[in-house]
């Protein structure tokens, strides 16, 4: 389908070690549609989001995404 990025947010720390790591904590995977297959960068607590191909400005931690704060 051509879906360039999308992004998993895993609030709960839920998901398998697989995808999220050990050990489990709340994160966000943010899957890239390059060269045909999906890259994915994980991000958790202080880690700067600033990689999104939609979002490029956007520049939030993960906690405060998960907080609700700007």
């Amino acid at each position: 389908m051509g879906i360039r990025e999308y992004w998993i947010v895993d609030y709960l720390g839920i998901g398998g070690v697989r995808f999220i790591g050990h050990p489990k904590q709340p994160t966000i995977s943010i899957y890239q549609l390059l060269n045909g297959e999906y890259q994915v960068q994980n991000f958790r607590g202080k880690d700067l989001i600033n990689k999104s191909l939609i979002f490029p400005e956007l520049k939030l931690t993960v906690e405060q995404i998960f907080q609700g704060q700007r």
